[in-house]
This record gives C-alpha cells, sequence and structure tokens, in this order.
C-alpha cells in the first residue's frame, strides 16, 4: 500500500491539492498496476523559510530526486 507525502510551499487552494494527490494517485495506480484503494497521498505545507530544514529530515537512502538536479 503506498503512500506519497508531498511537501510544497504554500499557495494552493484545496482544490488545486486535491486535483495533484487525484493525479499522483492515477498514476501510480497505473505505474504499478494496482487498485485505487491501496493509494494514499498526503500534502503539507511547508513555509520557504522552512524548506530547508524540512528537507533535512529525508536521508539520501529515501530521497530518489533531488531539488536542483
Amino acid at each position: 500500500m503506498p503512500h506519497v507525502a508531498i511537501t510544497i510551499i504554500p499557495g494552493r487552494d484545496r482544490e488545486a491539492k486535491r486535483a495533484l494527490a487525484q493525479k499522483t494517485q492515477a498514476f501510480l495506480v497505473k505505474e504499478l498496476g494496482i487498485d485505487p484503494k491501496f493509494v494514499s497521498v498526503s500534502i503539507q505545507d511547508i513555509p520557504l523559510e522552512d524548506w530547508a530544514k524540512s528537507m533535512e529530515q529525508f536521508s539520501e537512502d529515501i530521497l530518489f530526486v533531488k531539488p536542483g538536479v
């Protein structure tokens, strides 16, 4: 059961976040060949001034795509 946690800077409304979550879920369903009921997506706003600190929580082992690369 995959869960995708998306962190973004503030500025998107609830509808935009819901659309992003649904598109992310649809992609994983198609890519992994699984039922949508097994995929969850969360979206959390992180203020820009806290972004660097927030990114520190992700170790090299789990951060497969780094920002700016």
